[in-house]
Order: structure tokens, then C-alpha cells, then sequence
């Protein structure tokens, strides 16, 4: 037996395999008139190759809960019911094929308002298409992109609200994972660093005061979401930094807070908040993150980053460090991975579509 490929049962909602789609942006949605933030048919078909591909579960790029929580103008975008439409499309079809539709929601904070990165990812102003960015305090995240408003309390309660509402649509739309994404440098990871986190007030200083708005919004967000359905968090379980910063020790303690707040997943990541850092790249990197938070916490756990080998996969998941392994990049390669894995390992779980089993 394969355990990449054993089912994954968190609260009621079964997983078929082990082998998970990353949230990877696509920046290709529309940025002006009424279809600004709809999926389209490269979504349509992004995402549902996936699903033909055998991956179990399909989490859908960071999807922002309000127009100026966007990464990008051409980011995908649930704040209206239209939106919510377009993705209703894409769900049922991915739940056809087999697979869990699932969705990060996000607000990117000092980090909105760049171009495509194939474009130059290059910050843009009000009259490029853009606007000006929020965040915890006035610290923008590099010398070329813009001074970001420091968030009020009330405008803290009004995106945790933003938050909740699009975890509605979302359930609306046919989701049946929601993930918040605390990672990679955005709104809630903004809040959880002292490097970008520099308020005096409830929502800054200690360990405390920088998770308190990250925890309201899981809070918003589970008290819509069904008892009978997971919620993750994403976090980047260090900054990277050689001394400050948010550590793997402040994620195992902020974790356990999560737990209690009816989190039922962390899937761990690194990095995003601070520009130039150096990162020790290798296959696996980040995995001993997911381990010692599971080791520590009990909290089930997803590794992502650089894992392309199916028996590397394979033993991520058979020795305990993670429950799941997010593919990004590889996926983006090889659609088919989990089916050309589930040969390799000669398990079963990735069985093909009947349109396909001649060619098995």
C-alpha cells in the first residue's frame, strides 16, 4: 500500500489521496468592468486538468476577498456574487472528476497593486492601473513599492468582515476546503511579523498583539464555514532571517492557537515577507517545518516546496513528517504527476477517467 496515496478524512469531508494542488496565481483574470476577478476559461481549464490529472484536492489560487487585497489588478477576486459564479463552474466539475475543490482566500496587503510577474511584477501606481496599498503600519515592503496606509481598527474589522463574507461565497459556490492564506508576505503574515508589524497598539507589539487580527479572521471565517468541513491556515514557518523576524519557534506556538480556534490543517511554507533573504533551495526544504510542527502541536500538516520525486513524496508522507504534499511548480510541468506517481509507486487511488482507460 501506498500511503501517498491513502485517503485523507479531516471532520467529515474525505480526501481521495495525499497528493494536493498548491494555490498558484495565474494572474489572468480580467482588471476593469463588471467581469474584473471572474475566473475564465483558462481557469476553467487550469483547474480541471488538474483534477483529471489525480491530484485529490485542488486549492485554488490566492483569491482575494476585496478589490484592494489583490496581489495584482488581473488577480482572481470573491467580493461579489458574480465572481462567485464563475467559480460555481469550476467546482462541480472538479467534484465530478473525483477531486476536493478547495480555495485560499487572501488579502495581500503592502504587497498589492504589481504588475503580471512576467511583466516585471513592478509596483503599480494609481495611474498604471493600481492603488495604493494597506498594511500593519507604514513600511513598505521594498524601496520600490509604495508606502502602504497603516490600517485603522476599524478598517481591521471591516476585512476581517471581508473575509467571512467571501468564505460565504465561496461555500456558495461549491468549496468544500477553505484556506487562509498567513503566508509568503501578505496581509496576515504582515500582522504576524515585527519586521512589517510596528503598531504600539492591541494589534502590534507582542506575540499576542501580531497574531490577534490573523485569529479574528479565522474565527470570522469558522463561524460560516460548516462544522462538517476543514479549514487551513497557510504560514511561512520562518522569515529566514539570522536574527528577528518570525521564527519556526513563534509558528509552533502560534499553531497550537490556530488548533484551538478550529483550524484543522497548517500548510507550511517559508519566506515572502522580507525581499533578498537567502533561502537554502534543495529538494524538501521546507519539510522539517511541517515536521516539527506536527511533532510539536499534533496539528495535521501539508509540505510543499521542491518535492517532484514520487518516492520522495512517498516517504514524506509513510514517515510521518506531513499528512499531504503540496505540489505547486511540478504541477505546472506535469499535470499528470499523481497519475504517473500512483504507477511508479504501483498503488492504486489515481484511477482514470473512463474516457482515458484505454490508454491505461
Amino acid at each position: 500500500m501506498s500511503a501517498l496515496f491513502e485517503p485523507c478524512t479531516l471532520r467529515s469531508l474525505t480526501i481521495p489521496n495525499r497528493v494536493w494542488m498548491a494555490p498558484m496565481c495565474q494572474y489572468s483574470a480580467a482588471d476593469t468592468g463588471p467581469d474584473t476577478g471572474v475566473a475564465g476559461d483558462w481557469h476553467f481549464t487550469h483547474y480541471t486538468t488538474r483534477a483529471v490529472g489525480g491530484s485529490g484536492l485542488i486549492l485554488q489560487e490566492a483569491t482575494a476577498v476585496s478589490p484592494e487585497g489583490r496581489i495584482s489588478p488581473y488577480d482572481l477576486g470573491l467580493w461579489n456574487d458574480r465572481q462567485a459564479e464563475s467559480l460555481s463552474r469550476i467546482t462541480r466539475f472538479v467534484t465530478d472528476l473525483g477531486a476536493v475543490p478547495g480555495i485560499q482566500l487572501t488579502h495581500a496587503g503592502r504587497k498589492s497593486s504589481v504588475d503580471r510577474p512576467w511583466l516585471g511584477n513592478r509596483p503599480l501606481d494609481a495611474g498604471s492601473g493600481g492603488w495604493r496599498p494597506e498594511g500593519p503600519s507604514e513600511v513598505p515592503y521594498s524601496p520600490a513599492h509604495q508606502v502602504p496606509a497603516a490600517m485603522s481598527e476599524e478598517r481591521i474589522a471591516e476585512v476581517t468582515a471581508q473575509f467571512a463574507r467571501a468564505a460565504r461565497r465561496a461555500l456558495d459556490a461549491g468549496f468544500k476546503v477553505a484556506e487562509i492564506h498567513g503566508a509568503h508576505g501578505y496581509l496576515l503574515g504582515q500582522f504576524l511579523s515585527p519586521v512589517s508589524n510596528r503598531r504600539t497598539d492591541a494589534y502590534g507589539g507582542d506575540h499576542a498583539g501580531r497574531t490577534r487580527f490573523p485569529l479574528e479572521v479565522v474565527d470570522a471565517v469558522r463561524a460560516v464555514w460548516p462544522s462538517e468541513l476543514p479549514l487551513f491556515f497557510r504560514i511561512s514557518a520562518t522569515e529566514w532571517l539570522p536574527d528577528g523576524g518570525w521564527t519556526i519557534e513563534d509558528t509552533v506556538r502560534f499553531t497550537a492557537d490556530l488548533r484551538a480556534h478550529g483550524v484543522d490543517l497548517l500548510d507550511v511554507s517559508s519566506g515572502g515577507n522580507v525581499p533578498g533573504v537567502e533561502i537554502p533551495l534543495r529538494p524538501g526544504y521546507q519539510v522539517p517545518f511541517a515536521a516539527r510542527v506536527r511533532a510539536g502541536t499534533g496539528m495535521p500538516v501539508a509540505a510543499v516546496g521542491l518535492i517532484t520525486e514520487p518516492e520522495h513524496a512517498e516517504g514524506i508522507v509513510a514517515s510521518g513528517e506531513a499528512d499531504a504534499v503540496l505540489l505547486g511548480r511540478q504541477l505546472l510541468r506535469d499535470p499528470y504527476w499523481p497519475r504517473r506517481a500512483a504507477r511508479e509507486l504501483s498503488a492504486s487511488g489515481a484511477e482514470l477517467p473512463p474516457q482515458y482507460r484505454r490508454a491505461a
